[in-house]
């Protein structure tokens, strides 16, 4: 079969039968249903070749215009993790001392959560995710990123579900501002620090909240 120029013949997908795609859709809605944010992490090492399937599978998410607008930063250096968390706890002091409102802060109540971050030296890995404004090209110029919040964020849902599946346990930390993770982490100016993600084995006993979600009536709507 002939393509068009800049084209190929996708013959990788495989069509498969409705009950084993039952099973599939029904079998990784259990498995990702038991996902949880955990706030207490071991400090037992995780294997580079798993964060680094985990961030390839990221990668491959799709984006606007196919940039992939942006980059990783896989940070497991005790000096730079220790660095990292002073910074983020100088903010997260000013969200939790004036900056948050009232209603934000009793909408927090529920997780326990405060200025103090442990998990950010205890964890083995952080992963920084930064989003790019625009690509710098080899001669020096720019060219604009199309869709950045949404493909960087089909991105880290990609990456959520890897750790998951993978079972590694991970925690979404956007203390905000978060522009020092750009100068702790020496990123150019293109680029703005998304999310970081806190990943590792969960702590033994470690405990969450007790959550209800809404209905599946209330957030799904077929027509």
């Amino acid at each position: 079969m002939m393509c068009e120029k800049g084209f190929r013949l996708w013959d990788e997908y495989r069509r498969i039968p409705v009950e084993e795609m039952q099973e599939q859709a029904r079998n990784h809605f259990t498995n990702m249903s038991r996902r949880r944010s955990v706030r207490a992490f071991s400090d037992e090492p995780i294997p580079r070749d798993v964060i680094e399937s985990c961030l390839r599978t990221a990668a491959s998410a799709p984006s606007g215009a196919s940039r992939q607008p942006w980059h990783f930063v896989v940070v497991q250096n005790p000096e730079v993790k220790k660095r990292i968390r002073t910074e983020a706890e100088q903010e997260e002091r000013a969200f939790y001392g004036g900056r948050a409102s009232q209603e934000w802060l009793r909408a927090l109540r529920p997780f326990g959560t405060n200025a103090e971050k442990p998990f950010l030296e205890t964890a083995p890995a952080l992963i920084a995710v930064f989003a790019q404004s625009y690509r710098l090209e080899a001669d020096g110029s720019r060219s604009r990123n199309y869709y950045v919040n949404e493909s960087v964020g089909l991105a880290v849902g990609f990456l959520l579900t890897s750790l998951h599946l993978a079972g590694l346990a991970c925690l979404v930390h956007t203390p905000s501002p978060m522009g020092f993770l750009n100068k702790i982490l020496e990123r150019p100016k293109n680029e703005r620090a998304y999310l970081q993600l806190i990943v590792g084995y969960p702590e033994e006993g470690v405990q969450v909240p007790v959550l209800s979600r809404q209905p599946f009536a209330e957030t799904v709507s077929f027509r």
